[in-house]
């Protein structure tokens, strides 16, 4: 094992790719990483030590004596992870299939953040709830792993917000869906989760009436046309013809999950006359249940300017402004040259390199899970690659 000195942290493995191609998994004093498109078993995770006294579950991964090897040797090299640094540990490996499990959870919360749902690619919207449940039991299957708080140890918050749409789901005709349901329940049981709806699913779970034979399910909650439906918006609506317009594409890195369309240039632009003022009007295509409500929309274009938040529906209106602060005039916005104009949605992300390629990159991979979902897929993603058909 070589272990190489990395921005201060100790780090083993392969370098992995940046988001959002990283599927990233904090533990008890370190954080795993893999590369998603790489196949299962292609390379080991990529190990960063946090904090070398918290990660007592070591010797489940390096063996015993791997651990106490590890251990001796950073204690020794103490304050080396400052400057540019390698050492390698002879006969010292990472156990072929111990970081198996952590690897599909770490999948699990990369689903959970970086999934592309886009009406217009028409890459299917995952079951939140479902994938959440998933993801709960699995976390609760690392405990090992867990041995104090972190991002990504929390099981009653992964389950807390979901009893609606898993009280729907109890009645389902799909019987992974019921199954995976009662799981979940067991485990919220287990964790405490006592509020926000969860009586009600522990009610209709033990009514052993809930789910008769022959009986009509209920909604499950599951809507199979989801992303080719949802995400429909009116045209821009001009009066006149706009003095520009165009298009841009949202960088996934700098917005919430599971709001916007995943899409390239789902965001449209144009500006017009307001008045004795100018505006800028855009929208950017929603795809999720969650409101766009408070999302920060900039437009640059040289020297002119202007900055606002999006409504729900994931519009706003720009007030445009000059070099000088002032509202810019409509003459000058005629003789203005639109061509650079950029519209940013969300926060700008300085030192994230996040480029069309990548994301074409990550539909790619999706799009081969949704097609032939492997050992490793989830019950949402099976659903999800279910409702293309």
């Amino acid at each position: 094992m070589r272990l190489v000195a990395d921005s201060g942290l100790w780090r083993s493995g392969p370098t992995t790719a940046p988001a959002p191609l990283a599927a990233v998994l904090e533990v008890s004093g370190a954080v795993l990483s893999w590369t998603v498109d790489d196949p299962p078993g292609a390379a080991s995770a990529q190990i960063t030590f946090t904090d070398l006294s918290r990660a007592d579950w070591l010797w489940r991964v390096l063996g015993e004596s791997g651990h106490v090897a590890l251990a001796a040797t950073l204690g020794a090299a103490e304050g080396a992870a400052d400057e540019p640094h390698s050492i390698e540990l002879t006969g010292v490996d990472v156990v072929p299939g111990s970081v198996d499990p952590l690897r599909r959870l770490a999948l699990g919360h990369w689903l959970r953040r970086w999934w592309p749902a886009s009406r217009r690619d028409g890459i299917a919207g995952l079951d939140r709830a479902l994938l959440d449940v998933e993801v709960a039991l699995l976390t609760v299957g690392a405990q090992g792993f867990f041995t104090d708080d972190t991002v990504d140890s929390d099981v009653a918050q992964l389950l807390v917000p979901h009893a609606t749409a898993l009280l729907a789901h109890v009645r389902s005709d799909d019987p992974r869906i019921v199954d995976l349901v009662r799981a979940g329940g067991g485990v919220a049981g287990e964790v405490g989760v006592d509020d926000n709806g969860w009586p009600e699913v522990y009610a209709a779970l033990e009514d052993s009436s809930t789910i008769r034979a022959g009986e009509p399910a209920r909604p499950s909650g599951r809507r199979d046309d989801y992303a080719l439906a949802a995400g429909t918006h009116a045209p821009l609506g001009q009066k006149a013809a706009p003095i520009a317009r165009g298009a841009a594409s949202i960088n996934w890195s700098a917005v919430p999950p599971g709001i916007f369309d995943a899409g390239e240039n789902t965001v449209d632009w144009i500006v017009e006359p307001a008045g004795t003022a100018v505006v800028a009007v855009a929208r950017a295509a929603i795809i999720g249940p969650d409101p766009a409500t408070g999302i920060g929309v900039q437009l640059r274009s040289g020297a002119i300017s202007g900055t606002v938040v999006l409504d729900a529906d994931g519009r706003a209106t720009l007030p445009l402004v000059d070099s000088r602060r002032r509202p810019l005039t409509e003459s000058a916005a005629w003789d203005h040259d639109w061509a650079a104009t950029s519209v940013i949605i969300g926060a700008q992300v300085s030192g994230v390199a996040e480029t069309r390629e990548t994301r074409e990159r990550v539909r790619r991979w999706v799009r081969t899970r949704l097609d032939r979902p492997g050992d490793d897929a989830f019950l949402a993603e099976i659903l999800a690659s279910e409702s293309a058909y």
